[in-house]
């Protein structure tokens, strides 16, 4: 059987090393040596990596024997050669090196002073660095951090070096080396530059400090032997390569502030003094944190980043299919950019964001309530794993690449590299581009919601300092608060502290302040605001949630600037946000299949007892969608009717369906019930202060009719106990099933049967008139039908002698004159006043009672299409029903946004002046909002009270 070497295709050099190493015998690999060989054939480049371990062996007689005995000394060989040519080289060339860079601890980096013993130091700093690595034994910050320290310690050596070459004292005063780029945020790579910075101060002359640095960059870069030396790169200087090598403070002060672009400050948040004058570095980092977090930052700045990043994006277009991890999209420069857009814009007002690093600012920026903390996991783990895929990029020559290559074999090394390992039916490249492609897209999503976050121009635009008590009050006066000092303890309360709510509020406040201004009532919005944020149960992710969803924040600020009501109803605010500030998610109101499934739902859940806790919570969560509508949406008075309406329908369905089943545990066999809507409710036209009446029906089905109506009279009941105890903030959704036959005093639910009977005998001309706007709202549904069809021809039977016409006007003169309470001003009366909701109503029913027999089109329960389909049948003039239909719309637009600003049933017009203003800026009038709004009211009611005494009272 052939042995190993002779299956692996390995060549006679190399396996006369393994072998004089004491790895093979005869071609195969000796006991200890198995899983040191089986690793290297499962990792990077199993071919070259015997290769290398071969040439490694033979260079250090030892240190064959010494992996043998030594497991971890034998894993970092193994990972040296199969990750890298380069270091495998470095290594070979200096026997005891890689035992020195295998030990448990890695060594603190002593550079000297000297050319040629700097460069061996870095050397050896570097593949000790990359050994922790490749072992796991550092994790991506560290190995940066590290890299930077090394970095650091060689810079120092140069500066001196460079200092007493050019006949100063190596270690005296007066200049400064400043780093940029990963190295000043102490994450380099393996083959970075190392970008840099000079400073002088007066002490030195220029052209003494243009020879310093260049010494330096000299040193570093390794001279004629540039053997693992630094590409120093100056260029991030003022005027680039143009521009003088060194330049004192005072010059960089005169640059950035009248000539640097935004780029150029942009790279200032990762400059760190490194080497030389500790005071004069000290005095450029408090001179460039000046410039890069100024007072207000110019929208200008935010878009010339944006357009460098979408410039440094193109550059990275490949068309071989290589990967560009560095620039390309879903990249570690869309985690960079957007980290440090954030730093520009936040870190002038909050000091504790400005960090070098990309990992310790990002973390500043989740725990500061800046970035979701989903979203900061999510960059963290990202940047971690491509920054350690491009560290494996590098070291395999320590070259500067970025590119993953398109070639199969060479991907499938640096999956290895990554630690990904062959499974049966699962190769490591396989699952390495699944988290690349995963990683990337967590990063491209994120980087777009962060990079292009909505306001963030206004933020940059804000002052960056908080206001002092003096600017705050002044800045609420001018914005139309009347209570200023109540206005400025709530401003206070909102952004005291350093706490993640404060800082978030302290950012976004000042903008929502002037959406509160053009609410009709700021302090009232802004004190429900305080609530709001103070009350919320995380009230730093609702703050974060507002920043991220401007329309959303907007929006809120006029519904709590509008609505007393509302604001009854914070604690359903938070989770309704991200309907608000959606268009498409606001406007797309559940059907009735939807609300009544979601109904069921929430009282499922809920003991019977607890029925109730479920109506109230259901009904207030609709309601705050239906006001969100009425208020900021598209919603006129009609949709609004339609919508509680609905609303009404899943509630009261759910609730029926829920009493039958608990009947039925009881041991009760209710009979099939249907629940008819009448009023407001059948014709699907509640507002919020309307009571839901109804009746109810239920068919025996054959059963004892006395024991059918037990049953159904007990869950009816049920039903009724429900609604009773869901007192609400919101409309009381009251129950009401007084326009039963004989009202209070009759059974809750009758058999069809009944109700016809009491027609044909007893029914009023009111109880007839109530039955134009009955509806099946809820329960058996070919029980409710049956209903209408029965009611219609005791409905519509006609009125040849007028008796049924004279008792509707007898009737709605007496509700006129009896109706209006004293304290309600009747000229300005919604409902009940001329030419309001009411004689709009009557002229409607009226009509329908006395056509609809001949006319089936005009039946319906609803004012505004009976006016519609009055019309179409030329029973109705087209300007009279367009006038009625106008007034009806009108007032029951008022009469709604009335009960959401006092919280409470208002049907007249506000007396006091400051309660009218209110109320008309929230329906949208500016100029002499008051007078505008009663002069619409004067205009449109006159004309609908003509109609009504023409046609009403025709006869």
């Amino acid at each position: 059987m052939a042995s190993f070497a002779d299956r692996a295709g390995v060549d006679e050099h190399t396996r006369a090393a393994l072998a004089a190493a004491g790895w093979l015998a005869g071609g195969d690999p000796v006991p200890e040596a198995e899983a040191l060989v089986a690793e290297v054939l499962r990792g990077p480049d199993p071919e070259g990596a015997l290769r290398r371990i071969g040439l490694l062996l033979e260079s250090d007689p030892e240190l064959g024997t010494a992996a043998l005995a030594d497991p971890a000394l034998g894993g970092a060989i193994v990972a040296v050669a199969g990750a890298s040519r380069a270091l495998s080289s470095l290594a070979a060339s200096r026997p005891g090196a890689l035992r020195a860079a295998a030990l448990p601890d890695l060594p603190e980096v002593e550079v000297p002073s000297e050319r040629t013993s700097l460069r061996r130091s870095v050397a050896g700093g570097l593949l000790g660095i990359a050994v922790h690595d490749l072992t796991w034994r550092l994790d991506m910050p560290r190995v940066g951090a590290a890299l930077a320290d090394l970095a650091d310690a060689a810079g120092r050596a140069a500066l001196r070096i460079a200092r007493a070459e050019s006949g100063l004292d190596p270690n005296g005063r007066g200049f400064v080396v400043v780093a940029m780029g990963k190295w000043g945020g102490r994450e380099l790579n393996y083959a970075s530059d190392i970008d840099v910075l000079f400073v002088h101060d007066d002490s030195i002359q220029a052209e003494r400090a243009r020879a310093v640095a260049s010494g330096f960059m000299d040193v570093l870069a390794g001279g004629a032997e540039p053997e693992f030396g630094y590409r120093v790169d100056a260029d991030l200087r003022p005027e680039g390569r143009s521009g003088p090598l060194a330049r004192s403070l005072g010059s960089y002060r005169t640059y950035w502030e009248r000539w640097a672009e935004p780029w150029e400050l942009q790279a200032l948040i990762k400059a760190r003094p490194v080497a030389g004058d500790p005071a004069l570095g000290a005095e450029f980092a408090a001179a460039a944190d000046r410039v890069v977090f100024p007072e207000r930052l110019p929208e200008e700045a935010i878009r010339t980043v944006r357009d460098m990043k979408r410039r440094t994006e193109a550059l990275a277009e490949r068309a071989d299919g290589a990967v560009e991890i560095k620039r390309g999209v879903g990249g570690i420069r869309d985690i960079e950019f957007s980290v440090q857009l954030l730093q520009l814009v936040h870190g002038r007002s909050d000091p504790d964001l400005r960090l070098g690093g990309t990992l310790e600012a990002m973390e500043a920026l989740g725990a500061f309530g800046y970035v979701r903390a989903d979203d900061v996991q999510s960059l963290d783990a990202a940047y971690r794993w491509l920054r350690d895929t491009e560290h494996r990029l590098q070291l395999f020559d320590l070259r500067r690449v970025h590119e993953i290559p398109a070639k199969r074999a060479e991907r499938e090394r640096v999956a290895k590299a990554m630690g990904y390992r062959d499974r049966p039916g699962d190769t490591a490249l396989d699952q390495f581009e699944r988290v690349l492609v995963e990683h990337r897209a967590t990063v491209r999503t994120i980087h777009e919601r962060l990079f292009y976050r909505p306001l963030l121009e206004v933020f940059a635009a804000a002052p960056a300092g908080r206001l002092t008590e003096e600017e705050a009050a002044r800045r609420l006066s001018a914005l139309g608060f009347r209570d200023v000092g109540a206005a400025r303890l709530a401003f206070e309360d909102l952004t005291a502290g350093l706490s993640r709510r404060s800082r978030l509020m302290q950012q976004l406040l000042p903008l929502m302040l002037d959406w509160l201004s053009e609410s009709p009532d700021p302090d009232l919005g802004l004190a429900q605001l305080r609530l709001l944020v103070g009350g919320a149960d995380d009230h730093p992710a609702l703050v974060a949630s507002l920043r991220d969803n401007p329309v959303a924040a907007e929006r809120l600020c006029t519904i709590l600037g509008t609505s007393r009501l509302l604001g009854r109803l914070l604690d359903r605010i938070p989770p309704f946000l991200h309907v608000l500030g959606n268009d498409e998610a606001l406007c797309d109101f559940p059907a009735h299949a939807a609300s009544l499934a979601e109904a069921s739902r929430r009282i499922a859940v809920r003991s019977h007892a607890e029925t109730s806790s479920a109506v109230r919570s259901f009904m207030a969560t609709r309601l705050l969608w239906v006001a969100s509508l009425d208020l900021v949406g598209d919603a006129d008075a009609a949709r609004v009717g339609e919508l509680l309406a609905d609303t009404a329908d899943a509630v009261v369905g759910a609730v029926l369906d829920t009493a039958i089943a608990a009947a039925r545990r009881r041991g009760i066999d209710p009979p099939p019930l249907a629940v008819v809507a009448m009023g407001k409710w059948g014709g699907r036209e509640l507002n919020y202060a309307s009571d839901l009446d109804a009746v109810v029906v239920h068919d025996p089905a054959g059963r004892d009719p006395a024991s059918a109506s037990a049953a159904a009279e007990e869950v009816v009941a049920d039903v009724l106990a429900a609604f009773e105890a869901a007192t609400s903030p919101g409309p009381s959704f009251r129950l009401d099933l007084n326009l039963r036959p004989e009202g209070k005093a009759g059974p809750l639910s009758r058999p069809l049967h009944a109700y016809r009977s009491y027609w044909d005998r007893w029914a009023g001309v009111w109880e007839v008139q109530a039955l134009l706007r009955a509806r099946p709202a809820a329960g058996d549904a070919a029980l409710g039908a049956g209903f209408l069809a029965a009611a219609e021809p005791v409905v519509y039977r006609g009125d040849p002698d007028g008796s049924r016409a004279a008792a509707v006007r007898h009737m709605k003169a007496r509700i006129e004159a009896e109706r209006i309470p004293p304290h309600e001003d009747p000229d300005f009366h919604l409902k009940l006043g001329r030419g309001g909701m009411s004689d709009v109503e009557w002229t409607v029913q009226l009509l329908q009672l006395r056509h609809g027999g001949e006319h089936p089109e005009v039946r319906t329960p609803s004012t505004l299409a009976g006016l519609a389909a009055l019309e179409a049948s030329d029973l109705l003039d087209s300007p009279d029903a367009a006038a009625l239909d106008a007034s009806y719309r009108f007032c029951a637009r008022v009469r709604n946004r009335l009960y959401l600003q006092a919280g409470r049933q208002v049907d007249s017009l506000p007396v006091d002046p400051a309660e009218a203003t209110r109320l008309a800026r929230s329906l949208g009038y500016v100029t002499d909002p008051r007078s505008s709004l009663r002069e619409d009211y004067r205009r449109m009611t006159r004309r609908a009270r003509r109609i009504t005494e023409r046609v009403f009272y025709r006869d």
